[in-house]
């Protein structure tokens, strides 16, 4: 079953799931539980009443109602979220709402919104407009205009850094005057949301944040430009490769490529190793971060300053063997992160 990130799954059950993976088990896609039906929820679709649901939330409802979309992946070793095939109703893709939105004669501020991000990044970023898609509430018709956020979904790893690109040069003009960078009240509320050690001060995390340009202002509104991978971008299958996790490590190192550095987990290639604290492996290709704060943080030919757990992929197909960093084990990747070698401010 062909289904990507930034997807969603409609169940029989009345439940919406945002996919989290490109490889899935031979049963079942990988999701995550957004919304649930609630007769006090805030978000109305067709009559019915939704609320979003956070991770003890989603985790504590299924356990409770659905136990089925719960399994022990034998891969991971966690409990894991994910809808069997024969629980779903339908898959909700992010190119056809934008795609419905664009041919609709919408009013809705909001539709308005995202319409323009799509003329705009289609015509000065020459992104193709089946390469560009609406995820979030937007996606299964659940948002609200009045705190809504805009996920806007760009399909395929160049397109996605050519908008991002494209963003750090029109916002704050008068040519582009509805685009606006982030205030740092705002960042602010991120920086006290997501850091819960010293990893990084405030200066430093608004600097590497406002020079990723994947977050910014519409005429009001917050909007993220988020990485989905072309289709011929993705390799593999859910079974071919195998992890193991060891202690924590620290490297410095030059990154190759950051090209996947956006994507879901966020990929750096590296090269020129040289272990810091823990055990002399010499065979780190890449450091991985699972967490949104370390996304898109540094860029090709840096050199990085990672530290994190040391785990060991194996390709059961190809029976390659190497070693990579995860950052992102906790959901604050507490005493965890990647960053410049020399401090920025």
């Amino acid at each position: 079953m062909k289904v990507r990130p930034r997807d969603f799954i409609y169940s029989v059950d009345d439940l919406f799931f945002a996919t989290t993976s490109y490889h899935h088990p031979n049963d079942r896609v990988l999701a995550f539980l957004r919304y649930i039906p609630d007769e006090n929820g805030e978000r109305v679709k067709n009559g019915q009443r939704y609320t979003k649901v956070d991770s003890d939330t989603a985790y504590k409802f299924l356990e409770e109602n659905y136990p089925y979309y719960l399994f022990d992946d034998d891969k991971t070793g966690l409990k894991m979220m994910g809808v069997p095939f024969d629980k779903i109703e339908k898959i909700l893709q992010p190119n056809e709402r934008l795609k419905e939105i664009i041919n609709s004669d919408t009013d809705n501020p909001l539709f308005k919104k995202v319409i323009t991000i799509a003329e705009t990044f289609h015509e000065y970023a020459d992104v193709p407009y089946d390469c560009l898609g609406i995820s979030g509430s937007v996606l299964p018709g659940l948002n609200d205009n009045s705190v809504s956020d805009i996920d806007f979904v760009v399909y395929g790893m160049e397109n996605q850094h050519r908008c991002m690109k494209l963003f750090g040069e029109i916002k704050d003009t008068d040519e582009f005057p509805l685009f606006k960078s982030i205030s740092d009240d705002f960042w602010r509320k991120v920086y006290d949301k997501r850091i819960k050690d010293s990893t990084l001060s405030f200066d430093e995390f608004c600097w590497y944040e406002k020079r990723k340009n994947n977050r910014g202002v519409i005429d009001g509104t917050l909007f993220d430009i988020l990485l989905t991978r072309n289709w011929d971008e993705i390799y593999g299958e859910y079974d071919d490769i195998r992890y193991e996790s060891y202690d924590q490590i620290v490297i410095e190192a030059k990154v190759v490529s950051a090209l996947a550095s956006f994507d879901n987990p966020s990929i750096y290639s590296v090269e020129k190793v040289s272990v810091i604290n823990g055990p002399e492996i010499k065979d780190i290709k890449e450091v991985a971060s699972f967490t949104h704060t370390y996304a898109g943080e540094v860029k090709d030919n840096e050199d990085i300053i990672a530290k994190g757990r040391l785990e060991k992929v194996i390709n059961t197909k190809t029976d390659e063997i190497y070693h990579r960093i995860v950052v992102g084990t906790t959901r604050e990747a507490f005493n965890e992160y990647i960053k410049l070698k020399k401090s920025p401010v």
